[in-house]
């Protein structure tokens, strides 16, 4: 049984790391992909994997940052799958560095990829999912943004900003049977976060973070896609503005 069978699911930041992940498993899962990235070639690859798969996919280019270039990619999603049925608020970026040491054009970079991002892309399916009389909206926060993380204030803030929103969504959107959820990873093993932590010194540093996880690894992007799969899925239907966080442990919230 496909349990996504017949839906269609917008993801962004799908060229690669947890994004691709998503966008595999959701169309294992028997939906419509639209991968949407800001790099065209890296969602071109996830989609051709996808359709030499069995599955259907389109690759779109998006910049989350500009309302208009979400709308226009979700056009073309509606035009090639029919409306979005999913949206995986997925897209995001950080560097790592002491808030003292953050030069404003660095704090509105964070903020109009982490936070505007999903804001953008959630306007833009609303009429879709307003009025097909449903959807699932699922949108990847950050532990940093539990607990808080050092060198990551601005990050932990847009991705505290990405929960109260989708909270508040989710009162919102109930009566027209919208979902909205939001999944927290821990530390995972992604080319973002490698790519982050360059040299020597990132090395150790990811070596610390498994010390500090209970389960004494990083996570996988698969384990990530599998609990966002579930809050798409018909299994969620009654789960709405929920908080889950997928790190080995690392929060434990009450």
């Amino acid at each position: 049984m496909l349990p996504l069978r017949g839906k269609t699911a917008f993801i962004t930041g799908a060229g690669s790391g947890i994004g691709r992940a998503i966008a595999e498993r959701l169309a294992q899962d028997g939906a419509r992909v639209a991968v949407a990235d800001i790099a065209l070639n890296a969602a071109h690859d996830t989609a051709q994997t996808i359709v030499g798969r069995g599955g259907e996919a389109l690759a779109v280019l998006v910049d989350v940052t500009r309302l208009e270039a979400v709308q226009d990619a979700v056009r073309q999603t509606h035009t090639a799958f029919g409306r979005v049925d999913i949206l995986i608020n997925n897209a995001g970026w950080d560097r790592v560095e002491p808030f003292a040491n953050n030069p404003p054009e660095l704090w509105d970079t964070l903020i109009n990829i982490n936070l505007k991002g999903p804001i953008h892309c959630c306007r833009a399916v609303l009429d879709d999912m307003t009025d097909g009389k449903g959807g699932k909206i699922v949108s990847i926060s950050s532990d940093a943004a539990r607990v808080g993380s050092t060198g990551e204030a601005v990050y932990a803030a847009c991705k505290g900003g990405v929960i109260a929103f989708s909270k508040t969504l989710a009162r919102e959107l109930a009566r027209h049977r919208i979902n909205v959820n939001v999944v927290c990873p821990g530390p995972t093993n992604t080319p973002l976060l490698h790519g982050i932590m360059q040299g020597d010194d990132g090395a150790k540093i990811i070596e610390a973070m498994k010390r500090t996880i209970p389960l004494r690894r990083l996570g996988e992007p698969e384990e990530i896609a599998a609990a966002v799969a579930f809050f798409a899925s018909p299994d969620a239907d009654f789960i709405t503005g929920q908080v889950l966080s997928v790190s080995g442990g690392l929060t434990m919230a009450g």
